[in-house]
């Protein structure tokens, strides 16, 4: 997982053993945990079917494309967390394999997200040929880019990057900028822009409550996970650590921050015309 060193990169030993037991041809059996895990990673892809689904409904609302693409993006992201942090038993290249493309959703979808802020500027048409492209095309570049150094550091094609796995170990600062300290700036910008969007351009005040609420819920979640977990693993012998709470943290999250950008948007709801029943 992550660090607060930076540049660093921390996996317990707690966690190593139990890769390690659930690798493919070693003794395997469900836990408790285990189907939690599972239960909460299918909520958390349910969850965010549903709101695309909502989206879809909100005719004319700003920026309804460009949030079914986020959420898209976090759809992904929890399908990769059930093969990276979810302890699925898989070999070590399908792990590195999965690691990477999670790594690459995770910044690409966060740009994504800081992108949907500037949409309600409005300064493209949203929705559009042009203003979709421009938000894919350049979160494909980061998806790419960070996984190719992902599956380049972990599978070592052309070894530049292995001295990540010289002392001191697990050191990767390109790593570490792209997928620790790029998507925080993103997150923080996208706050700030859509808080300013709310308050000097909307006028309003409620929205900002949902906004809140979403920066808080991510920010316990991350709490869970860069501080807490080593005291969870540690505690439960590996079988669960601060990752599994972050999940859920971030999924709350992602509904609260789906709930704002609803309560700013124009509603045109369709309704069944009268005396259309048969």
């Amino acid at each position: 997982m992550g660090s607060t060193q930076f540049g660093n990169f921390h996996v317990s030993s707690q966690r190593r053993r139990r890769w390690a037991q659930k690798a493919p041809g070693s003794p395997f059996r469900n836990t408790d945990s285990d189907s939690w895990r599972l239960h909460i990673y299918r909520t958390s892809v349910e969850i965010r079917l549903f709101l695309s689904a909502m989206s879809e409904r909100k005719r004319a609302a700003v920026g309804r494309r460009e949030m079914q693409v986020f959420l898209l993006g976090y759809i992904v992201i929890s399908i990769c967390e059930i093969f990276t942090v979810g302890d699925f038993p898989l070999n070590s290249t399908v792990r590195i394999a999965f690691t990477a493309i999670h790594i690459g959703f995770i910044i690409a979808t966060t740009w994504i997200l800081m992108l949907n802020a500037i949409v309600g500027y409005q300064l493209l048409d949203d929705g559009t040929l042009l203003s979709l492209a421009l938000i894919v095309g350049s979160a494909a570049i980061l998806l790419v880019g960070t996984g190719y150094i992902a599956l380049d550091t972990g599978l070592h094609w052309t070894g530049y990057w292995d001295s990540s796995y010289e002392l001191p170990k697990n050191r990767h600062i390109a790593l570490y900028v792209l997928y620790q300290l790029a998507p925080l700036v993103f997150l923080v910008a996208y706050f700030v822009l859509e808080a300013i969007l709310v308050i000097k351009i909307l006028g309003e005040t409620r929205p900002m409550l949902y906004l809140a609420s979403a920066a808080i819920l991510f920010a316990a979640g991350q709490v869970f996970n860069y501080v807490v977990s080593k005291y969870i693993c540690d505690g439960t012998s590996g079988k669960i650590d601060g990752a599994l709470f972050e999940t859920l943290f971030t999924l709350l999250a992602v509904v609260m921050n789906w709930v704002f950008w609803s309560s700013i948007t124009e509603d045109d709801w369709p309704t069944v015309p009268p005396n259309q029943f048969p």
